[in-house]
């Protein structure tokens, strides 16, 4: 019976760095992978997927370039799903690699079969060769989540799939219903769209993601309408049936009934315990599959750690990446430091979104003082040169002490233009770093000095330093 440092229970963004960062403490560490390839949902179904399908769709598309040319422009005027997932096997096949060779190069040891828990140090390993056992000193629950399959959805993987299926179709859908308005809804739904297919959008909740900025989800909502999308809110589904001629049947609870070719149901994810025994050794997952931990990423088992999208919120490739590294540096006594107001989030719809603190609303909530700057894409040279006249860049900042509070980006590039607010509030900077500091021309990073100026010009004078 081999014996290790830490043992690593899942082979996603969580479990990978947390038996990489073990391995670079000098610690012996052996991490589990249930399936035959590593890299668990976020390189093989979910996150590096879908991003693939986004890029292929813009790219063939031509949807970056009809603000200049055109709404009609096509680089391509027939994609097919062969089409979409070669890009998607190419970048999944080279992120297998670089995951092997990481792996390879810490030393760990890769062990794949389906670990389940006998006591508090001891797991048993099932695979096809057989059955063995593994102690650690340390464990790491990384195993990720699944989505959510009720059983009163006749899910059949070909006209009703849940979110993990898309690129497995054999045809680009004719026309779409997507049940759940949450995040991976709502990419698939602008995605889709901007390929031309007619989508459907139906949720319960009165806008898509709450949590966003609400001038933010307004603009994308509107730009997804533009796209072709149909949006229910307040909406609830009550009935799904597949007619005779494969065609989808949606009955709602308000609107009148609807068709497509296809529907994806994307309400929800649950974690991937069931078959971990870990009852076994005192811990008790919720109702969705997720484990509770602390501060630290310690479940009720102090030496048993749990990170990643099985403990919820905010199920982020990012964050569980942070989370891997901090369960392994608090396991053998290494400082870290992370500061967790600060994580930015990112949502990869057409257009893109992302932010950083806090939100209007939130602020509101708190009776703090705010001042807000704007700036629109379609002000910014860049802007123009790349086609994306829609975008914007919102910064909110305290009207007294000028301080930066949160950063709110819609438009291309979002993602990426969103840190350069994060590593001013990092430093409690204010909005005058934006004014007195030049930017490269043409950039879209010029927004942030744009909407400095367009904040602090909304002020009484004088303006306090």
């Amino acid at each position: 019976m081999a014996h290790y440092d830490l043992l690593v229970i899942g082979t996603g963004p969580a479990g990978q760095k947390a038996a990489v960062q073990a391995a670079k403490l000098g610690k012996k560490v052996c991490i589990i992978e249930r399936k035959q390839v590593v890299g668990g949902v976020c390189i093989n179904t979910g996150t590096i997927p879908s991003k693939s399908l986004r890029e292929a769709v813009l790219y063939l598309s031509g949807f970056r370039q009809r603000s200049i040319y055109g709404d009609t422009y096509r680089l391509k005027q027939t994609i097919t799903i062969e089409d979409l997932a070669f890009r998607a096997n190419h970048v999944i096949k080279n992120e297998i690699q670089i995951v092997q060779h990481q792996m390879a190069r810490n030393r760990i040891d890769t062990c794949y079969g389906t670990a389940s828990f006998l006591d508090p140090h001891r797991l048993r390993i099932q695979s096809e060769f057989g059955t063995h056992e593994l102690t650690g000193d340390f464990i790491v629950i990384a195993v990720g989540t699944e989505p959510t399959r009720p059983a009163d959805i006749p899910f059949d993987d070909k006209t009703i799939i849940d979110t993990d299926r898309l690129l497995t179709l054999k045809h680009i859908p004719d026309s779409i219903v997507i049940v759940g308005g949450g995040v991976i809804g709502t990419e698939y739904a602008s995605i889709l769209a901007a390929m031309g297919v007619p989508v459907t959008l139906i949720d319960k909740r009165p806008r898509l993601l709450e949590f966003v900025d609400t001038e933010i989800i307004t603009a994308l909502q509107q730009q997804m309408r533009d796209m072709g999308v149909t949006l229910y809110h307040d909406e609830e589904v009550l009935a799904i049936k597949k007619e005779a001629d494969k065609t989808i049947h949606v009955c709602l609870k308000q609107a009148a009934p609807i068709q497509a070719s296809l529907l994806m149901y994307a309400i929800g994810r649950v974690g991937t315990t069931q078959g971990l025994n870990v009852e076994a050794v005192g811990l008790t997952p919720d109702d969705r599959g997720r484990l509770s931990v602390n501060e630290h990423f310690q479940t009720a088992v102090p030496h048993i750690y749990a990170v990643g999208d099985v403990i919820g919120f905010p199920a982020l490739a990012s964050t569980s990446m942070q989370q891997g590294r901090q369960a392994s540096c608090h396991a053998f006594g290494h400082p870290y430091r992370t500061d967790n107001s600060l994580l930015p989030y990112g949502i990869y719809a057409i257009p893109e979104i992302s932010m950083v603190g806090r939100n209007e609303e939130e602020l509101t909530q708190a009776d703090v003082p705010y001042g807000v700057g704007i700036a629109r894409y379609k002000e910014i040279a860049r802007g123009q040169l790349i086609g994306d006249e829609t975008g914007m860049l919102k910064l909110l900042f305290h009207r007294h002490t000028k301080e930066l509070l949160g950063v709110h980006a819609i438009g291309e590039g979002a993602t990426e233009l969103i840190h350069i607010g994060q590593a001013v509030m990092a430093y409690h900077g204010k909005i005058h770093y934006f004014i007195d500091t030049v930017f490269n021309y043409p950039t879209l990073a010029e927004c942030y000095k744009v909407a400095a100026l367009d904040g602090i010009n909304r002020l009484p004078r004088p303006w306090p330093p």
